[in-house]
This record gives structure tokens, C-alpha cells and sequence, in this order.
């Protein structure tokens, strides 16, 4: 599919996702209501669950499923490997046990944000750095190693901070969250979540090129001109960001940045420069879709972590399935 169908398409779609969540929800909105509010009329009800409740979490699944989508798809770039993904790398546990402390601590949201940015840029590094020292036959496969366990690490601290939270308050609003949730958004949240997705991804889009070239190897990304070392640690840094901020918001809501890269992909192809754009916004518009389905199933609310992990669990085994085809040729 070419670009100039496919960008009025994908943005089509988004438009569609987030009509769908604003007008879905245990008080359905008409198209007429909504007119109505725009408008500066409608009945109060209609106007408050519009403007405060139901437009703020759209806004907010919009910008974790981009932000999560496009660290995916950077990630997978810079490592040049389609099963890399901030969960495998541990930065989503990272992110979580630092948003997971501030919210023991009970800081506030832009607190821990950058609690969750801390923990999960020290995360990748932690991982960059065991995978740097302990060399072996395949790079990648020893990276991804060191992630899991990184990450398991994390996950104990997460465990430990679940232990010593108060179990009549913190500690049920902390395992509603870690399963991955919007219920809470609000607009302070949709307003301090947004600056950092916008800071993280913006030298994505101005260096999408670059990045691309990334995919040639180092030594020809080199040869044009492109300090490969340099280039990657400034990805896993806004990856990392804009995931912390995901996070922060949404709790730890998996499989995201490993589906949704690929989805892109295969409409886009390879080309960092197309797939960038396609992610985010596939990734805005699923997400919306997955929390208006959350919140539309069952009288009781689904956690976003079960409805991404029943859709992207298949998905990884046919990756698995298919990179196994192509190491036997």
C-alpha cells in the first residue's frame, strides 16, 4: 500500500477509534448529545461524563498506545531484532516499580513520572551494560536474556513495595494498577503525560533517517556518516521516556510495543521513516479500541494488561514461529 493511501487511512481509523470510545461506555453517548455539548448545550450529565470522564480517557489510551507503539518500533530499529520490545527489556518493570515506589511514597503524578523514567532508563542500562560485558555467540539473544532477568529483578521490587503497602489503601489501588488500567485518567493526567511522549518522540521523527539506517549495521550506518553508539543510546533514551510516561499513566500494559511495530510493518515495510508514523498511530487507535472494550464487556472492568496479553500472546508465537522457519533455511 502506498503512503499516500495509507496515511488518510490510518488517520481515518483513529478518528473511527476514538469516535467509538467517546460514544461507548456504561452511559452511551449519542452522536446527537455530543453536538449538543460542542455546542454549549446539552443536558448537565451528558456535559460532565463528556468532558470530564469519557474525553480525557480516550485522550489518554490515544497517547500510551502511540507512545508504547512508536518505543516499540524504535527499539526494534536500533537493535536491528523484530522480538525487541520495552517489556522484554525490562523498561516497562523498571518504569513500574519506580511509578509503583512513588506511588507508596505518594507523590505526586509529575513526581512519578520521573520516578518511573529514572528506574527505567537505569533498567536499560543495566541490561546494555550485562549484555556488553557478558559477550557470547549471539548479542541479541544475551541482551534479551539480560532483560528478562533485569526485569524479574524489578519485579521482585515491585513484590517487596506490595508487601510493605498499606493493605486497605495502597495496596489494591497499586495491583489494579500494575494489571494495567485508564479508570483513573483525568485531564491533569492526559496534560502531565504529555510533555514527556512529545519529548521522546520528537527527536524520533526529526532523526527518523538516521534510524533508519541503523538497520544497514553499524559499519554501514558508519561509513554514512551516522554515529551508530551515539544515535542508540539517544533511542533507548527517548524509547525509555516516552514508556515511563505510558507507564505512569496506565500501569504496565505489555505487548503493545511488540505487536503493534509489526502490524505497522507489514503494511509499511522495513523503512523506519514510514513504520514510525504508521505504529503511533495504529497504536493510538488500538488502544483506544482495547479500553473502550475494557470498560464495555463486563459490569466489572477488565484490566487493559489481560486484553493486550490474549491478543498479543499469539501473536509472539507466530514470530517465534516464523523467525524458527527462516534460522532453518
Amino acid at each position: 500500500m502506498t503512503e499516500r493511501r495509507l496515511a488518510p487511512l490510518l488517520l481515518a481509523g483513529l478518528v473511527a477509534a476514538l469516535l467509538a470510545g467517546v460514544v461507548i461506555g456504561p452511559f452511551p453517548l449519542s452522536l446527537r448529545q455530543i453536538g449538543a455539548v460542542l455546542a454549549g448545550g446539552g443536558d448537565t450529565q451528558a456535559s460532565t461524563v463528556l468532558w470530564n470522564i469519557r474525553l480525557p480517557r480516550v485522550l489518554a489510551a490515544a497517547l500510551v498506545g502511540a507512545a508504547l507503539a512508536a518505543a516499540g518500533a524504535a527499539y526494534q530499529t536500533a537493535f536491528r531484532n523484530p522480538l525487541v520490545s520495552p517489556d522484554i527489556l525490562g523498561v516497562s518493570a523498571g518504569a513500574g516499580f519506580g511509578a509503583v515506589l512513588g506511588i507508596l511514597l505518594g507523590l505526586p503524578v509529575l513526581m512519578i513520572q520521573l520516578t518511573g523514567f529514572a528506574t527505567g532508563l537505569a533498567t536499560v542500562g543495566l541490561v546494555l551494560g550485562l549484555s556488553l560485558s557478558l559477550r557470547g555467540g549471539g548479542q541479541v539473544l544475551v541482551m534479551v536474556l539480560c532483560g528478562i532477568a533485569v526485569g524479574a529483578l524489578a519485579g521482585a521490587g515491585i513484590s517487596l513495595v506490595k508487601l510493605m503497602a498499606d493493605p486497605e489503601q495502597q495496596l489494591p489501588a497499586i495491583t489494579f494498577w500494575l494489571m494495567g488500567s485508564l479508570a483513573g485518567a483525568k485531564r491533569a493526567d492526559v496534560a502531565a503525560a504529555l510533555p514527556p511522549i512529545l519529548i521522546g518522540l520528537l527527536p524520533l521523527v526529526l532523526l527518523r533517517w538516521r534510524i533508519g539506517l541503523l538497520a544497514l549495521g553499524d559499519d554501514e550506518a558508519k561509513t554514512l556518516g551516522v554515529e551508530a553508539t551515539r544515535l542508540r543510546l539517544l533511542i533507548i533514551a527517548c524509547a525509555t521516556l516516552m514508556t515511563s510516561a505510558a507507564v505512569s499513566m496506565a500501569g504496565v500494559v505489555g505487548w503493545i510495543g511488540l505487536m503493534v511495530p509489526h502490524m505497522a510493518r507489514l503494511m509499511t515495510g522495513p523503512r523506519f521513516d514510514r513504520l514510525l508514523p504508521a505504529a503511533a498511530l495504529i497504536g493510538a487507535a488500538f488502544m483506544v479500541l482495547v479500553d473502550t472494550a475494557a470498560r464495555s464487556l463486563a459490569q466489572m472492568e477488565v484490566p487493559l494488561g489481560i486484553l493486550t496479553a490474549v491478543l498479543g500472546a499469539p501473536v509472539f508465537v507466530w514470530l517465534l514461529a516464523r523467525g524458527s522457519r527462516g534460522w532453518a533455511e
